[in-house]
């Protein structure tokens, strides 16, 4: 059977998405095609994100492969799963254009696995995948569909559920190997000014141990796994060898890992991570620094002890040792992150003197984002109970309504999701 794993080119305007615009590897896509092509299946990569195409350019290149099943995302790749696009106007189109170009039309992302019904009614695929699609997509290649678990079925017009969301067994996904044209000039979350090398991403691990309530991984990386370590240091390799001199570890949050480490320390590679600064002690983060870091996202969310009990971030640091911790690693990594979140109950005149504590100390420390209630989130369920039809137009309609003020890097008051995804020209 064959597979067209298509990525579509993205687009932002007018979304309250704040993530990356750039491009990225397509992680779930290169173990798909790996895994399809092990068990005897033809896959191949369509990304229209990184090479620019055209949406008529991308249908010219599915034709012409003619695959039996097209395979689209609903995020821009595993590292925007958490916080993707709200609406569905680009897969919207991308389906509407690929429709007939193709055998099988499946969707994969946080949409399908949270609301598959409204997901399918608004996009024209035949099924989404729920929760990670890795070992789903190659059950769809030899099983009957009816029979495969975590699928989301167009019967008629209805929309069947077999199953809950799926998570892969990490043993199982291999070392990735990229040709050249998908890997990337980008440096993602890298503003030190020392690049060097092609840009790259890399999972350790998926999901988290802990249960924020601003988190949305209900339904997909959920339970925290890590890979073997071997598989890790494989791809690291190969990517090296191919010129990248920056690797950006998507996982939702990288634990202490003395090996792991100890094997960075090794090789030739710099190296970004999204953690908690409270979970790493002093002498772990100079060894971080040491083995290559040159960038951390560390999410503090709060600055006070009743704002980190709001958001159930389940730490046992004071604020002052948190601040201490985050100016202990600026000492050997060029650029720490202190993010924040509106928890409602922080001062915001202590807030502001906290960040220019660390400020003074060459830590960023954004303006307190405002907490946008993902479908799939705890704090979701607490506003509203469990997801339905409308959960995703329900988050950006409040998030419109109370705030007036947005991030640091969201310039315009995002729309509703109903203009979003207007027919083009409407």
């Amino acid at each position: 059977m064959k597979f067209a794993l298509v990525n579509p080119r993205w687009r932002f305007e007018g979304s309250i998405y704040f993530g990356c615009h750039e491009r990225h590897l397509p992680l779930e896509f290169g173990y798909a095609k790996a895994m399809l092509k092990a068990a005897g299946h033809e896959a191949q990569i369509i990304d229209a994100h990184a090479a620019d195409l055209s949406l008529g350019e991308l249908c010219r290149r599915v034709e012409a492969y003619a695959p039996d099943v097209t395979v689209l995302p609903t995020a821009p790749t595993y590292l925007f799963w958490r916080c993707p696009p709200p609406e569905l106007r680009i897969p919207q189109q991308a389906a509407a254009a690929l429709r007939d170009l193709t055998g099988r039309l499946v969707l994969v992302g946080p949409h399908g696995s949270t609301t598959p019904q409204r997901t399918l009614q608004k996009v024209p695929a035949d099924a989404a995948v729920l929760g990670e699609c890795e070992e789903v997509l190659v059950r769809l290649a030899e099983m009957p569909w009816e029979q495969v678990d975590g699928l989301a079925r167009r019967v008629g017009d209805r929309v069947v559920v077999h199953g809950g969301p799926q998570a892969c067994d990490m043993n199982r996904l291999p070392a990735l190997r990229w040709p050249r044209s998908l890997l990337h000039e980008h440096h993602h979350h890298r503003f030190d000014g020392g690049n060097r090398g092609l840009g790259a991403e890399v999972e350790v691990s998926r999901g988290c141990p802990y249960a924020c309530t601003f988190c949305a991984k209900d339904n997909f990386r959920d339970r925290y796994r890590r890979r073997p370590l071997g598989t890790v240091l494989d791809e690291l390799d190969g990517l090296i060898a191919q010129g990248v001199g920056y690797i950006y570890f998507v996982d939702e949050i990288l634990l202490p890992d003395e090996r792991l480490l100890d094997a960075l320390t090794e090789r030739d590679v710099q190296f970004g991570v999204q953690t908690r600064i409270d979970i790493w002690k002093p002498e772990l983060l100079d060894r971080l620094g040491a083995a290559g870091c040159v960038s951390i996202e560390a999410g503090v969310e709060s600055i006070s002890e009743a704002g980190r009990r709001i958001l159930n971030k389940n730490c046992r640091l004071s604020a002052a040792e948190i601040t201490e911790r985050l100016i202990r690693a600026k000492q050997t990594v060029p650029f720490v992150q202190a993010s924040l979140i509106d928890s409602g109950v922080d001062d915001p005149q202590e807030v502001e003197q906290w960040r220019q504590e660390l400020l003074d100390a060459g830590v960023w420390a954004n303006k307190p984002v405002p907490m946008f209630p993902y479908p799939g989130s705890p704090s979701y369920v607490h506003l509203w109970g469990l997801p339905d039809a409308y959960a995703w137009e329900r988050a950006v309609d409040y998030y419109r309504e109370r705030f007036s003020e947005f991030s640091d890097i969201q310039e315009s008051a995002p729309l509703p999701i109903w203009r979003l995804e207007q027919p083009a020209g409407a």
